[in-house]
């Protein structure tokens, strides 16, 4: 490490960046670590020192380090998903369309595997809690009638039966619109992103966001800009600003139980956005695939209050588990034929059995009493939390929820690094520290749903002698 090849006749600056992030990738060096001064990289390289100073600010533009005065320069600590590449590194990525995995993630995933361990990061219902519904025996025969009904769009029944659910249960308009049947809700989010993005195109979403834990968004060069939310929801002021500065082509929202921070955006945000991005014309997806794991009557969709000017996403895997990969996209008629042609030049077909199951589950005689006992059950974990978090009020601080499967937990004392959190690694608890998802370090991410009665004592004390390390380290003002 930090040498060059000065015969190469690439630029020795892109030289030394594209070797810092070879490293990074690599794991040679670890979110936080800190890099030698300027002047020490100069020597070690044998460049100028405007050399190394032009690499750095570049792997500052591109997400990979951070420089503050008086701490130095440090490898960044979060959203790994979203940092770019050099242009003269896309080529080697053909063969792997994803960036290396999060160092974290990466060490909780041998976990997972381990007895002892509770994983509260896997984003499913625990398997005691996905309904149980009774297939019916079908013949080949069957199968091949049924495969008759598959239409561009998706297998004909489900989508009907889908289309007068949405109507009936969440009030959206469906007269005008049409329904494409994906494979899971995230291959619709990256079907929508591959048609109506160019490379280099600004995406803006919520601060913190799953999607920006999803490498392939840099694969694609798409950038994702982070709009910081509070109490209500998304921030309309700095949305705005984005919008008119940085030329903002699509607004991702997921207003609902939003993930990872379980927050529900309020009905005056939900109509301020809805205004503002008519306002630019601004194409709003909607993320609503928490939607059936509401304790209460839901707020009126973005969908519903603008359906020409958003695209709703849905999805059976938050009930059903991830095995059954369904979801959906609601939108304008001439738009779901465009991307369903898309999605067949892709070769992205949904199969017919996951269908087929869905739709015998939706159709089921007793789908309704099968969720209604899970929301049951859901808001009994939900309370059972709230109570266990209770004689961590001074050191832990969270925004109560109103369904979904996620509470974010937010330390209420000093900055943390990535290092503080491998305390949960060391205990076996599997969770989903801030930095998965924004620049932040101070939150983390609780399934609670994965949680058992069983459990709770030992999450509780567990917890707490992670809280009791962390305080040593505190500074109280």
């Amino acid at each position: 490490m930090w040498k060059i090849n000065k015969q190469d006749k690439t630029p020795l600056y892109q030289q030394i960046t594209s070797q810092i992030i070879q490293a990074i990738q690599q794991g040679q060096l670890m979110p936080g670590d800190k890099l030698p001064p300027e002047r020490q990289l100069s020597q070690l390289y044998g460049v100028n020192r405007s050399t190394v100073v032009r690499a750095l600010e570049e792997l500052v533009s591109l997400g990979w380090i951070t420089r503050k005065q008086g701490s130095g320069t440090r490898v960044a600590q979060g959203r790994w998903g979203s940092r770019q590449l050099l242009m003269n590194q896309w080529r080697a990525l053909l063969s792997s369309p994803f960036l290396k995995e999060d160092p974290y993630v990466s060490e909780l995933k041998k976990k997972q595997t381990q007895i002892g361990t509770i994983d509260l990061y896997t984003g499913d219902l625990p398997e005691e809690l996905i309904p149980d519904f009774e297939f019916p025996a079908i013949t080949w025969e069957q199968v091949l009638y049924e495969e008759k009904k598959i239409h561009p769009t998706g297998y004909l029944p489900l989508k009907k039966h889908l289309l007068n659910h949405l109507a009936e249960e969440f009030h959206l308009p469906i007269t005008g619109q049409d329904l494409l049947i994906t494979s899971g809700s995230t291959q619709g989010i990256f079907l929508l992103i591959q048609v109506l993005l160019d490379t280099g195109s600004y995406m803006a979403t919520e601060d913190p966001s799953f999607l920006f834990a999803l490498p392939l968004f840099a694969s694609l060069g798409i950038h994702l800009v982070g709009i910081k939310q509070d109490e209500e929801g998304i921030d309309c002021h700095e949305l705005e600003q984005a919008i008119q500065t940085k030329k903002i082509k699509l607004l991702y929202l997921n207003p609902n139980h939003q993930n990872p921070t379980g927050k529900t955006m309020s009905l005056a945000r939900r109509k301020a956005i809805v205004a503002l991005c008519e306002k630019y014309h601004l194409p709003i997806i909607e993320d609503d695939v928490f939607s059936e794991l509401g304790f209460d009557e839901t707020l009126p969709s973005l969908k519903s209050l603008a359906p020409d000017q958003v695209i709703y996403v849905g999805s059976l895997s938050k009930l059903f588990g991830s095995t059954i990969k369904i979801g959906w996209l609601l939108a304008p008629q001439t738009l779901i034929t465009s991307l369903a042609s898309a999605k067949k030049r892709m070769e992205s077909d949904t199969d017919l059995f996951p269908q087929l199951l869905a739709t015998a589950a939706l159709t089921s005689s007793d789908y309704k009493q099968k969720q209604i006992h899970l929301l049951h059950e859901l808001r009994h974990r939900s309370q059972n939390f709230e109570t266990l978090m209770q004689p961590f009020a001074s050191d832990w601080t969270y925004i109560p929820i109103q369904g979904g499967l996620y509470y974010w937990l937010t330390w209420q004392h000093q900055a943390l690094t990535r290092k503080d959190w491998q305390l949960f690694l060391e205990e076996n608890l599997l969770t989903a520290p801030a930095f998965l998802f924004s620049n932040d370090t101070m939150s983390v991410r609780i399934n609670y749903t994965r949680l058992s009665d069983a459990q709770l004592s030992i999450f509780q004390t567990s917890l707490l002698r992670i809280t009791e390390k962390i305080r040593k380290d505190a500074v109280y003002e």
